[in-house]
């Protein structure tokens, strides 16, 4: 086994919060911008932002075959926020097309606008740990209809706010905002 060598897509979105988070779990991640700079990286967090501009960036830069072909080899486990988590999910004929490595439906901005923006407690099932943690929700999506091999991380209310299937966990809250270094601490271990 590889030791754990972390790092977040630095595209666009909520780079230096992540970096900063990971830090903060333990280790010295790196910025990801180009193929080359992927090949040592163990676990990679595609970070909140705009999800169609987080696929046309990811096009542009060569990035999406090469994180495809190692997540289906089990040589990268990924942590998605937000814009990363509708990345993750089922490709249901949407623009942009979808990665449909956790087979969940992901709706976009499902709360409505940034003005709808909000925190909330969230529950942990399992995963980082249990109870309670602040999930904040910016523009948030909404994971709907998790497949049977999809397991729930955490609800807020009676809905999934996160989730894995595999090496692969999407949340549609921002931890990286929070103090609480525990969903990139549990997501190095895996």
């Amino acid at each position: 086994m590889r030791p754990v060598r972390a790092a977040v897509l630095a595209l666009q979105g909520s780079v230096e919060p992540h970096l900063h988070a990971l830090h903060s779990a333990g280790c010295d991640p790196i910025e990801v911008r180009t193929p080359d700079q992927l090949q040592e990286v163990t676990h990679l967090v595609l970070p909140g932002g705009e999800s169609t501009t987080l696929r046309h960036l990811l096009d542009l830069h060569h990035l999406s075959t090469t994180i495809l072909e190692r997540v289906q080899n089990g040589d990268l486990a990924l942590l998605g926020t937000c814009a990363g988590a509708i990345l993750m999910g089922r490709d249901e004929g949407e623009d942009p097309q979808r990665w449909s490595l956790i087979d969940v439906s992901v709706q976009r901005n499902a709360y409505g606008r940034q003005i709808h923006s909000f925190i909330a407690p969230v529950q942990w099932k399992s995963g980082p740990g249990s109870g309670e943690s602040e999930g904040i929700f910016i523009r948030a999506p909404r994971l709907e209809q998790p497949a049977p091999e999809v397991e729930i991380l955490a609800v807020c209310g009676h809905e999934p706010v996160a989730v894995r299937q595999n090496r692969c966990v999407a949340c549609t809250f921002h931890p990286e905002l929070t103090a609480d270094p525990r969903v990139h601490r549990w997501f190095l271990g895996l």
